[in-house]
C-alpha cells in the first residue's frame, strides 16, 4: 500500500513550501499520498485540508488570545485525525506555536509517528532556551538558512539544511507583463508602487493604515502613481475593503504569477517583514520591510528579542542593506522618508538591490533545487 504523509501547513507562506515539497515527492513516487491541514496553493494541487488555515494565521501574544478557543478546537481536530489515519510521517510546515502543540501531543500520547519539522523555530532571534525543547519534540528538522543547523544538533537533532524555495518559486515567471497590465488596467506611463501589508489578519489591520498614510504623502510627488496590491484568498477580501477608501489609484492582484509580475514592474515596494523581501530581491525590486504589533506586544517583543535586524536579507549581511521599521519605528512619517528617498534615486535603489542578491543567493543547496532536497530527506525517513 502507499505511503501517507500527513502535513500540517497553517499560513500562506508554510502552505507554498509545502506545495512545492508535496510535488517534488509525487515527482518520485506518484503514488505518495496526503492528508492534513493546507491552504490554496496545496489545494489546487487536489490536497484536501481538515479545514481552512485562516484561523491559525496569526502572530502575537494579544492577537492569539480572542482565537484561542477556535485554534484549540483545531487542535483537537488534527489529534483526531491522526489517531484515525496514523500517517507513515507527519511534516509540520512553520506555524511553530499551532505545531509544536501538536507535536507534543503527538509525543505524549506514544502514537509511534515519525516526525519532521520544515522550517526551523527563530531561535536565533528570540529565547534561544527553545532549540533544546524543540530537539525533543520531533526526529528531525529541515531549515532554509545554513546557519541554523548548530543550534540545534547541539541537543542531538538530525538537522538538514534544504535551502529556502522562494530559490526555485521565483524561477518559474511565465506571465505576461503586457497582459498583466491590461488586466488590471494599469496605465503605462504611471509610477508602479507595490504594497504587500501581510498574508494573516492582524498584520494588514496594523500596516494598511500606516501604508495609505504614506502613498498619500507619496502622491504629492509622484500624481501619476499607481498602486498594486498582491495578497492572498484568505484575506483577499479584507485587504480590498481596507483600501477601498484610498483616492490613489489601485488593483489588489492575487496568484503567484500576478504578484511576481507586480515585483518585477514595480518602481519601489513596501512590505510586511518575512519571506517576501527574497521575492522582491530575486525580481529586483528596490523595497523597505515594516511591522508592528499591538502596543503590549511590541513591549514584550523588545524584551525577548536578541538580534539586531528583523529583515532576513540584514540577518545574513549583519548590516542594513534593506531598511526596516519595526515595532516603535513603523511609522509612517519615518517610512515616507525613506521611500521617497529611494523613488527618486535611482541608482540608489539598485545598489540596494544589488546587495541583497549577494546573500540571496546563499540560500540555495549544492546540487539541487530546495524542494528536491527536502524531498530527499522525506524519503530517506519514509523508507529507512
Amino acid at each position: 500500500m502507499s505511503k501517507l504523509i500527513y502535513i500540517i501547513a497553517g499560513e500562506p507562506s508554510g502552505d507554498i513550501l509545502a506545495s512545492r515539497l508535496m510535488q517534488a515527492l509525487k515527482r518520485q513516487h506518484p503514488d505518495i499520498r496526503f492528508a492534513g491541514v493546507g491552504g490554496e496553493t496545496m489545494q489546487a494541487l487536489g490536497f484536501k485540508s481538515l479545514f481552512p488555515i485562516a484561523a491559525l494565521s496569526v502572530m502575537g501574544l494579544w492577537e492569539v488570545a480572542p482565537r484561542l478557543p477556535l485554534i484549540l478546537k483545531r487542535m483537537k481536530q488534527v489529534m483526531d485525525d491522526l489517531e484515525a489515519l496514523r500517517p507513515d510521517l507527519l511534516i509540520t510546515v512553520d506555524s511553530w506555536g499551532f505545531v509544536s502543540s501538536i507535536l507534543k501531543k503527538v509525543k505524549k500520547r506514544k502514537l509511534g509517528i515519525p516526525t519532521v519539522h520544515y522550517v526551523a523555530p527563530q531561535v536565533w532571534a528570540w529565547k534561544k532556551s527553545r532549540a533544546s525543547k524543540a530537539a525533543k519534540l520531533m526526529d528531525r528538522l529541515m531549515t532554509l538558512w545554513p546557519y541554523e543547523p548548530p543550534y540545534f544538533e547541539k541537543y542531538g537533532l538530525c538537522c538538514d539544511f534544504v535551502g529556502h524555495p522562494v530559490i526555485e518559486n521565483t524561477a518559474q515567471l511565465t506571465g505576461d507583463l503586457p497582459l498583466f497590465r491590461k488586466q488590471h488596467h494599469i496605465p503605462e506611463d504611471c509610477t508602479l508602487l507595490c504594497l504587500l501589508p501581510g498574508s494573516r489578519r492582524s498584520e494588514v489591520k496594523r500596516l494598511i493604515p500606516i501604508f495609505k498614510k504614506v502613498v498619500t504623502q507619496l502622491q504629492t510627488h509622484y500624481p501619476n502613481l499607481f498602486v498594486v496590491i498582491p495578497t492572498v484568498d484568505a484575506i483577499a477580501g479584507e485587504v480590498a475593503q481596507n483600501f477601498a477608501n484610498m483616492p490613489t489609484p489601485h488593483c489588489i492582484v492575487r496568484g503567484q504569477q500576478n504578484r511576481y509580475l507586480a515585483f518585477s514592474d514595480c518602481r519601489f515596494a513596501m512590505a510586511a517583514s518575512g519571506t517576501v523581501t527574497l521575492e522582491l530581491t530575486a525580481f529586483g525590486a528596490p523595497h523597505l520591510i515594516a511591522y508592528r504589533f499591538s502596543r503590549l506586544t511590541n513591549v514584550v517583543v523588545k524584551i525577548l528579542i536578541t538580534t539586531k535586524y528583523a529583515n532576513l536579507i540584514n540577518i545574513l549581511a549583519d548590516r542594513p542593506v534593506i531598511p526596516e521599521f519595526v515595532l516603535d519605528n513603523c511609522r509612517a512619517d519615518l517610512i515616507y522618508a525613506k521611500a521617497l528617498a529611494l523613488m527618486q534615486d535611482t541608482e540608489k535603489a539598485q545598489e540596494q538591490v544589488a546587495q541583497a542578491k549577494q546573500y540571496f543567493v546563499q540560500l540555495k543547496p549544492e546540487g539541487m533545487m530546495p524542494s528536491d532536497k527536502a524531498a530527499a530527506v522525506v524519503l530517506e525517513m519514509l523508507w529507512q
